[in-house]
């Protein structure tokens, strides 16, 4: 997992209601919520295979340790 980080900010609003740019606004801010809901499931589940494998060898250590 690469830990990217964006700062982009967020638009200043226009003095009318623009409903295509809420639209807009309001999707980019739910697929960047699901993007980063991916990453800390991916981070919990331990899914890519160097974190497996380095959970495993800590987990086989503490096994030895007891």
């Amino acid at each position: 997992m690469s830990t990217q980080t964006r700062s982009t900010p967020l638009p200043v609003p226009t003095p009318e209601y623009d409903a295509r740019a809420e639209a807009i606004n309001r999707r980019t801010i739910e697929l960047t919520l699901d993007q980063i809901e991916n990453d800390v499931v991916l981070a919990k589940t331990q899914g890519d295979k160097e974190g497996s494998l380095a959970m495993r060898r800590f987990q086989f250590l503490l096994m030895g340790a007891s």
